[in-house]
């Protein structure tokens, strides 16, 4: 799970803001044929930098920031990107990371983007999340190139899965998705409903950019479609606080974890604890958790939490571990 620098907790507003007017404009329509919908036809989107017309079908889809996975995720292919971490890449489908790699590379993240690569490109519509502060500093150059919508790093996963689905005409990957997900929630919470009402829980994580010696009892990633979909009771920060995660705890602190019924840590996809959690797991006072040596410490792999695809990898991971779980005495 890696460590996200703003907890996503989308409000009704947010996903207001990014619903899809679907009134088709016709807008000096020429009848050619492109796959059904005719030149020049735009749709309506409102995004965080207001209503903006976009092509009905883009063809040249520009995608800067946390816009990029999620697009091909829905079966997008970007003409142009912003890079992606390594991790990040290295946790995603061979068949995506070639489509990613296949894309022009505009720059290291959204506030270097080169613009004169990206005009050369000549997209139909830009894709873009990335700070507010940043993309006001572009924001003129980019919508001069094509029509731009943007986000803020505010919205939560599902408003921004909608909104670039909307937006770049990936629909039909969404809705597979959205089907399998609910399937997958509706699927845990019978199997697991009992344990999931009676059991206190406690996520943990570490991050490459930790302090030596601590850990962070972590409430943002993964953990939160846990909290918000599943209902399990996780420890969540009080409304308006930090995030818990953005507290770095020493690893004397572990022993306090003992009054939680299960602990969830971080694993790669072979199951083994991430790398910067390994020095965790590693200790005396780990190995001597209550939770641990029932066999109530549970690995669980995250490989993001910013689109469908990676969060039903999370589900069927913790489905899986919910699985182990011993009958409680």
């Amino acid at each position: 799970m890696h460590k996200t620098p703003l907890a996503r907790r989308g409000t009704a507003l947010v996903a207001a803001l990014l619903s899809t007017t679907l009134v088709l404009t016709a807008c000096g329509s020429d009848g050619a044929d492109t796959g059904g919908t005719a030149a020049g036809e735009t749709r309506t989107v409102t995004g965080g930098n207001g209503t903006i017309q976009v092509p009905a079908d883009p063809k040249r889809v520009a995608t800067i920031g946390n816009t990029t996975l999620p697009f091909i995720d829905m079966g997008g292919k970007p003409v142009g990107v912003t890079e992606v971490g390594a991790s990040e890449l290295g946790l995603i489908p061979a068949e995506q990371k070639a489509t990613f790699e296949a894309a022009t590379n505009l720059g290291s993240s959204g506030d270097q983007v080169d613009m004169e690569k990206l005009a050369g490109l000549k997209p139909d519509l830009i894709l873009a999340q990335l700070p507010g502060s940043e993309f006001e500093q572009i924001k003129k150059q980019l919508e001069s190139i094509a029509p731009t919508v943007f986000w803020g790093l505010d919205v939560e996963w599902k408003a921004l899965a909608d909104g670039v689905s909307a937006a770049g005409n990936v629909t039909a990957g969404l809705t597979e998705q959205k089907a399998k997900f609910k399937d997958k929630i509706a699927k845990i919470q019978q199997t697991y409903g009992q344990i999931i009402g009676a059991t206190k829980f406690v996520n943990v994580d570490r991050w490459e950019s930790s302090d030596p010696g601590t850990f962070s009892i972590a409430d943002f990633g993964c953990v939160e479609i846990a909290q918000g979909d599943l209902g399990i009771d996780f420890p969540r920060a009080a409304a308006g606080a930090d995030p818990l995660g953005w507290t770095a705890l020493p690893f004397e602190q572990i022993a306090g974890l003992s009054k939680y019924d299960v602990i969830t840590y971080p694993v790669d996809a072979a199951g083994r604890p991430k790398a910067p959690f390994a020095p965790v797991v590693a200790t005396n006072t780990w190995k001597a958790l209550p939770a641990v040596n029932s066999g109530r410490a549970l690995g669980v792999f995250c490989p993001g939490n910013n689109s469908y695809g990676p969060v039903l990898q999370y589900l069927d991971s913790l489905d899986t571990a919910l699985a182990t779980l011993p009958a409680k005495e």
